[in-house]
């Protein structure tokens, strides 16, 4: 083999391991909306329960949430959701329900404590603005 096939056989083997890697990297993020890092607390209800729940909401998107529960919940439970925030003095809300569609493996059980991806389901009318707004506020806050 010559010397310049033999370098140019090289530039591409690591243009093709280059390309490979970063459609690896593409290829794991799946969201089709921004999340942020937050720490809000959240009420939610399970169907046929009639007790809330209080939990945290860790980042949130347009949508979905990553929250911290205190129980075990199966994945494909869709709950009840109520996540609090301040806007000045004003204490608002967001409501909706969202589907349980995935739970971290390592939960802590013996704090009580297990990590789950929630996709929002349905929000009543004016909702879904009022989250977007949310969003928009937290993304202004943390612009550096």
């Amino acid at each position: 083999m010559s010397p310049v096939k033999l370098s140019l056989t090289k530039k591409n083997e690591k243009k093709e391991e280059k390309s490979a890697s970063q459609k690896g990297v593409l290829g794991l993020e799946k969201r089709k909306h921004p999340r942020f890092f937050v720490e809000l607390p959240l009420d939610y209800s399970r169907k046929g329960k009639k007790t809330d729940f209080g939990g945290m909401v860790k980042d949130a998107g347009e949508g979905g949430i990553l929250v911290y529960l205190p129980e075990k919940i199966d994945l494909g439970e869709v709950l009840k959701v109520e996540i609090y925030f301040a806007k000045g003095l004003e204490l608002n809300t967001v409501q909706g329900t969202a589907k349980i569609v995935w739970a971290d493996l390592a939960a802590k059980e013996t704090w009580r404590e297990h990590r789950y991806g929630l996709e929002f389901q349905s929000m009543p009318k004016g909702m879904v603005q009022k989250l977007k707004n949310l969003l928009k506020d937290l993304g202004e806050t943390h612009k550096s």
